[in-house]
Formats: structure tokens, sequence, C-alpha cells
């Protein structure tokens, strides 16, 4: 058994009971979903030139987001699949090279019609990343470390928001929107280093002849072993938090930048994007305690304390308007409102066997999706007619709702791996 130290050591001493190929692994997954970060959330951070350079209301931008969305619901099931059949290191590979093209496409489009199809393409490969990551993380890393290691990896998502924003920062007041999107090509060179790097896990290899993989053949299992109605909830539940960050998040930037007589906050873009940093770093510090907490106190009562304080969160935030509130608010509510996420593939891991462990994942992350797909849309619209703190509102809604929806699923954490 390893050592535990004391103080800050204490947090990392987990890292050296990974493998070197777990932990080769989890670097792959971290940085592969920081990079999914980096290139998605682009679009929220340039919507408002958008908006402006193709004549764009705030419903289409929302419906653009919507559309990326359902799009990664359906990419997310396709790699899982063929994560389960050809490997996790192959639909990784994959997916972070449709993500990153299509991203690069978008600087591209001339009309609304080309964003919107580009932005299809890059939410395919979006929704492949996570589920081919999660299985590879899961599979490689011990039972007591599982959440640890899933925390970690989730954490880069704030990682690479904040890479976003800084690019965003950098580029878009000089050489416009356009240039914004041609950075996002860069995640493709990471491909090179994973196909030489990283290795698929040995309970995948051992295991992947034993079944056919197949959406129905997945059906039937769950049927069996009396798993459909968990299997109901947890997607619900994900979906629930899925349709509040987007239906949050993918505002905040036009949320904060927008003049006082369009809705918005009217802040300069350095102001901006000073209170988006320290959401990020917030939503950084969120995921990784997410991995200790649900270590320790398991995945169920962690979940629910952070998606009832999401809720107090977002309301207070809908609520303040100065800068200053804004900045003591805006960590809190990333901290609570993101740090969940870090726990779902662990759960979901736990819950379901190698062989059809990332289709499932796949399919219960990203079915979510398509209902979460009304978020940004929704928030939109809303915003058009009631403003943006009517919209936040019906979050806070929204979070109260996921959090009651654990009262349906089971504690998985400790759990082996089959």
């Amino acid at each position: 058994m390893e050592k535990q130290g004391g103080g800050l050591a204490n947090w990392f001493y987990w890292w050296s009971a990974g493998t070197g190929q777990a932990r080769r692994a989890l670097i792959a997954s971290s940085l592969g979903w920081m990079l999914d970060a980096f290139d998605v959330m682009l679009y929220a951070l340039v919507l408002a030139s958008l908006m402006s350079g193709l004549g764009m209301s705030k419903e289409t931008g929302g419906l653009l987001g919507s559309l990326t969305l359902i799009a990664s619901a359906v990419g997310g099931v396709f790699f899982g699949v063929i994560a389960d059949r050809f490997g996790r290191t192959r639909a990784l590979m994959g997916s972070i090279l449709v993500y990153s093209v299509f991203t690069a496409a978008c600087g591209f489009s001339r009309t609304i019609f080309q964003l919107a199809v580009f932005r299809v393409l890059l939410g395919f490969g979006m929704g492949g990343e996570w589920a081919s990551g999660a299985a590879l993380v899961s599979e490689t890393w011990p039972p007591e470390h599982r959440g640890k290691a899933l925390g970690f990896m989730q954490s880069f998502w704030a990682i690479g928001y904040a890479l976003a924003v800084l690019v965003s920062m950098l580029i878009l007041p000089h050489l416009g929107w356009r240039w914004v999107f041609f950075a996002g090509v860069l995640p493709a060179l990471f491909v090179f280093w994973i196909r030489r790097r990283v290795d698929e896990p040995e309970i995948w290899l051992s295991g992947r002849r034993k079944e056919v993989v197949s959406l129905r053949n997945c059906f039937l299992y769950l049927r069996q072993e009396k798993l459909l109605g968990v299997t109901v909830a947890v997607t619900v539940m994900n979906a629930l938090t899925l349709f509040a960050w987007w239906g949050f998040n993918l505002w905040i930037p036009s949320y904060l930048g927008l003049p006082v007589e369009n809705g918005g906050m009217g802040f300069s873009s350095g102001l901006k994007s000073g209170l988006m940093v320290a959401m990020q770093v917030g939503m950084w510090l969120g995921y990784i305690t997410f991995g200790y907490i649900s270590d320790s106190l398991g995945r169920k009562r962690t979940y629910m304390i952070y998606l009832f304080s999401a809720a107090f969160f977002i309301l207070l935030y809908s609520i303040v308007h100065s800068p200053l509130l804004l900045l003591l608010v805006g960590p809190l509510v990333a901290f609570f409102g993101t740090g969940y996420f870090s726990g779902f593939g662990a759960v979901t891991a736990e819950l379901y066997p190698t062989v059809f462990r990332a289709t499932l994942q796949g399919f219960t992350y990203n079915a979510g999706r398509i209902a979460s797909a009304l978020g940004p849309f929704l928030v939109g619209s809303l915003a058009e007619t009631q403003g943006f703190s009517f919209s936040f509102r019906l979050i806070t809604g929204v979070f109260l709702l996921a959090g009651a929806m654990w009262i349906m699923i089971p504690e998985t954490r400790g759990r082996q791996l089959t």
C-alpha cells in the first residue's frame, strides 16, 4: 500500500498508484478533453461578433449551439461503439481529428448555413472524445483512485475553456472571429503523440472478442440485468445537468459583454475576460475536489451536494450586477455548477461491464445532450423577451430537479470493474 503524505502531498499521492500506462492514458484523455473544451467554447466567446458579422439573432445563435449538442449526442454513441469494437485510443484519435478540423472550418463560413454544417460536424467529434477517454481512464486506474483520476481528467475542461478565453482575447480584437476558429486546428497535432505513446487497456484487450458490440445487445443486457430503470434515471439526470450547464455557460460571455440595451452587462472585453478566467479557476477546483470527495463520501451524496449548491449560487448570480460581486459569486457558480461532471465517468464505469462500457457511457452521457440541446436555444429565446436574469432562474430549477433524480440512482463507489 502506498504511503500517504501529509498536507498537499496527500492530495497527489494517488498519482504514484497508477502504472506508467495508466498515467499516459490519463494524460492523453485529459489533454484530449482540454482541447475539446478549447475548440467547442471558442464559439461562445465569439458569439457576439458572429451575431454582428453574419446577422444572427440570439435565437439563431442559441439554435446553432443546440445543433452542436445534438450532433455531439450522435457522435458520442457512434464513437462509444467504435471504442468498444476497435479500441479506446483509436476512437480518441478519431474524435480529436474531427473536432479540430471542423473547428478550423468554421472560420471559412460565409453564411449561417455553412456555419451550422461545420458546427454539426464539430459536435460529432466533440461527443466522441468523452466516451472513449472516460472508458480509457476508468479501465486503467484502481477503484480507490478512479474518482480522483476522472476528476483530474474532467478538470482539464476548465483549462481548455480558460485557454479559449485567452486565445479569443488575443486574436479577436486584432484579427477577427475567423482567425479565432483557425486556431482550433492545433489540437489535431496531439493525435501523433497518442498513436505513439498510449496503449489499449488490458481489460479491453482480454475481453473484446467475447461479445458482439451493438446497441441491440446493450439493450438486451440492460433488460436482463434489470438496469434499464437505473440507466434511464442516470441519462435523465445527466440531461438536466447538461441542459443547465450549456444553457448557462454558452451565454455567459454574451451576457457579460453585450450592451445594457441588448440585455447584457456592457462590460469591457478585459473585464469580461477577467471574470471568465476567475470562473474557470472555480471550475477547475470543482472538478478536482469532486473526485476526492466522491471517493470519500460516495458518488451519490457528493453529486447531490454539488447540484443543490449550484442551484443556490446561480440564483444569486442572476441577482447581483456589480463586477466585484460577480467576481466573488462566479467562481462558486462554476465550482458547484460544473464540478459534478467529474463523477459521471466513475458512476457509469461502475455500472456497466467492459464489453459494453464505452457504448453505454457514450449513450448515457450523450443521449442526455439531445434533451440538453434545448438549453442554449431556450435561454437565448427567453433572454430576447424576458432578459438573462429570468433565463438564469430557469437554470436554478433545472439543477434542483437534477439533484432530486439521485433518489433513483444507487451508490457505486468502490465497485470492481468486470
